[in-house]
């Protein structure tokens, strides 16, 4: 009774406490909260509503339509040695690394859902496939936070590239259950065109809902973290513990508010501090991806019972990856070199333009990219049919 009493009681009073204090912030800064969730809702319209929106609909439409099946046939080659995934899955690892966060995720339960995935599956493709798009990479971090294309280059490439290397590592979890895939030569079920458009564009508002209802909470969650002097405080105690390792107070509090928000976090890098030191915490933080986005991840899988632990470790081996690799490109290779140059040329007009126009482009290269699977997706459909 005493140890129920201890461990109840204990997290009773704990968030019981909070709750009030929560309160009493909302009491004592309304000014400051009103402004917050004003920021987050600007959030909402400017940058979730029209990134998120379309490819939710998109990816609905590809699951339900049948065509992540034609993409299996196609792509069970490839997936399948390397991943030990079904061919199916590589629908939500496109959309994760097109359409940027919870994309990839929310294709991924909509694949496990469907049946064209097993929950083991599903698993491990959570752990690497909800990942940033370029548009926010490019756009957002290399031309706004850093002013150099060239740095938004190399997270990007440095970005798909540590999530393909988890993707790799996580072959190995529950990886004897694989035998063979189901997207590549289980049946093909597909839905009526309007019964599957209905459904999309029903799941898409409920699904970007729930998303800005998290952006919005987190807004106001980290502003008052700032005016309570909670945040300040817990990075000056981190900023102690970690000082062997180079840490001081500034470099915590900018990791302690992109664990919690992935923007304020990456906005937090641009002033004092080495390029490297800054590039491979960025590196970490897109991996990481930021507890609100988690949160947004969590609302989707519900009760779904998909193991959480997976993805929760997929997206921190995916930042500490990032990180890794993004300090050993600066030591060993340098931004200066003739490579790292011609890319950064490329795409420096993408990587210039405003934030929406990113998006746009970003949205624009997904169809594109949608189009494409889709037309050899039926062109390999045609194939099989010949040859039976």
């Amino acid at each position: 009774m005493f140890k129920l009493l201890r461990r109840e009681g204990f997290f009773q009073i704990f968030w019981g406490s909070a709750l009030l204090c929560c309160a009493l912030a909302l009491i004592c800064w309304p000014k400051e909260v009103s402004a917050a969730v004003k920021e987050g809702l600007g959030l909402c319209y400017n940058v979730i509503l029209p990134s998120l929106f379309p490819f939710f609909i998109l990816t609905s439409l590809t699951i339900s339509l049948g065509l992540a099946g034609y993409l299996g046939r196609l792509l069970e080659p490839v997936m399948g040695p390397v991943f030990h995934l079904s061919g199916a899955c590589a629908a939500p690892l496109v959309l994760g690394f097109i359409g940027g966060y919870p994309v990839g995720a929310r294709a991924a339960l909509t694949l496990y859902e469907s049946g064209s995935c097993s929950k083991s599956e599903c698993e491990r493709l959570l752990g690497f496939c909800n990942n940033s798009g370029p548009a926010f990479i490019l756009g957002v971090v290399g031309a706004g936070v850093f002013a150099d294309s060239r740095v938004g280059v190399l997270l990007c490439l440095v970005h798909g590239l540590a999530s393909v290397c988890v993707g790799v590592l996580f072959r190995f979890y529950k990886g004897r259950e694989w035998k063979g895939g189901h997207g590549g030569t289980g049946p093909i079920t597909a839905c009526r065109f309007s019964e599957a458009f209905t459904g999309a564009v029903s799941g898409a508002v409920t699904s970007t809902l729930n998303i800005c209802a998290f952006v919005i909470t987190f807004t106001v969650i980290l502003r008052l973290c700032f005016l309570s002097g909670l945040l300040p405080a817990l990075a000056g105690l981190l900023g102690r513990l970690l000082a062997p390792l180079g840490f001081t107070e500034v470099w915590a509090q900018r990791l302690l508010t992109g664990l919690l928000e992935l923007s304020s976090g990456v906005w937090t890098l641009t002033g004092e501090g080495s390029l490297t030191g800054r590039v491979s915490m960025a590196a970490f933080l897109l991996g990481w991806a930021g507890i609100s986005v988690h949160c947004q991840v969590l609302s989707f899988l519900g009760r779904s019972g998909l193991n959480v632990g997976t993805y929760i470790f997929g997206k921190l081996l995916h930042g500490v990856v990032s990180a890794g690799l993004t300090a050993a490109l600066f030591r060993f290779l340098g931004m200066d070199r003739t490579v790292s140059a011609y890319l950064a040329d490329q795409v420096t007009g993408i990587a210039g333009v405003d934030f929406s126009t990113a998006l746009t482009l970003s949205t624009v290269a997904a169809w594109v990219v949608f189009l494409a699977f889709f037309a050899l997706a039926v062109a390999g459909s045609r194939r099989h049919r010949r040859r039976g």
